[in-house]
């Protein structure tokens, strides 16, 4: 079994306690997560997604209960650098989070406050940028790249911090198609090639078919945990908080009732269009 890099425990969150608009965003949250694995985390708006993400690095504290990171509990002001230096985060806007005039001045920029040496920054630099893919960008202002680019380019910055885990919250929301491509092969380069543990934080069901476990938030709670197979099997159980299923796995389910033999755990297209040729050979169908 995988060592846990992140636990929870009793972990509730309120929003302003005691005053006017006092909003209680998580409650009770409980699970732990494993060095290594691609967690996926969804839920509609206003589950306590972001909510939720923003404790793995101390960008928020717990009102009740604990999070620690590799041991270390980050309502102690005393492991806050620490902690911070092994959870990286990236935020939705990468505009947000890009701050030099170049690209690798942009990655570099970590680094450099650490107060390393050049010869460490720049390998740190060279070692991000191949890992994205932005190698040949290196010498391009930030401004003038896509938006898949930025984002890219946001993940960059974090992975030359050298963190043991990514935060991701919602990476892709503000990409077309290509970019929010480019961006999930990188992330799962990351994770498959590079050992990274990655949290990603998405509202778009086809990218949670490619992680290895899936966090489902309603309400502040967490009510169903598992793989992405027995979550999307759980579809009214979805449905009545406001989720769908990927549009592959949603006509598996149509076919289904209207009685093919399709197999339960069909998620991809590529996965539905390979169970669908194969029945249709069975049968002769389309054969000249």
């Amino acid at each position: 079994m995988c060592k846990s890099e992140i636990n929870i425990r009793g972990l509730s969150h309120t929003y302003l306690p005691g005053q006017p608009g006092e909003r209680i965003a998580l409650q009770d949250i409980n699970g732990d997560i494993r060095q290594g694995e691609l967690l996926a985390i969804i839920g509609p708006n206003g589950s306590g997604k972001s909510t939720l993400a923003r404790h793995f690095n101390a960008l928020l504290l717990p009102t009740r209960g604990t999070v620690t990171v590799n041991g270390l509990s980050t309502a102690d002001p005393a492991n806050l650098w620490e902690i911070r230096c092994r959870v990286g985060m990236v935020l939705q806007n990468p505009d947000n989070q890009l701050v030099a005039a170049l690209v690798e001045e942009d990655v570099a920029f970590g680094p450099e406050n650490l107060g390393l040496p050049p010869a460490e920054v720049r390998r740190r630099v060279d070692h991000a940028l191949s890992m994205v893919g932005l190698s040949d960008l290196r010498l391009r202002p930030p401004h003038l790249l896509s938006g898949g680019q930025k984002q890219r380019l946001a993940i960059a910055g974090a992975l030359a911090m050298k963190p043991s885990c990514l935060v991701l919250d919602e990476p892709t929301a503000m990409l077309d198609p290509a970019g929010r491509r480019e961006v999930l092969e990188s992330i799962l380069s990351l994770n498959r090639q590079e050992g990274l543990t990655v949290i990603l934080v998405t509202h778009f069901m086809e990218e949670v078919v490619f992680a290895d476990r899936v966090w489902v938030l309603s309400e502040g709670r967490l009510v169903l945990e598992g793989t992405p197979a027995y979550v999307f099997s759980q579809r009214e159980v979805l449905q009545k908080i406001g989720l769908a299923l990927p549009g592959p796995a949603e006509l598996a389910w149509r076919l289904r009732v209207a009685g093919w033999p399709i197999p339960a755990g069909v998620l991809t297209l590529d996965d539905l269009v390979t169970c669908l040729e194969g029945l249709l050979s069975k049968t002769g169908w389309g054969r000249p």
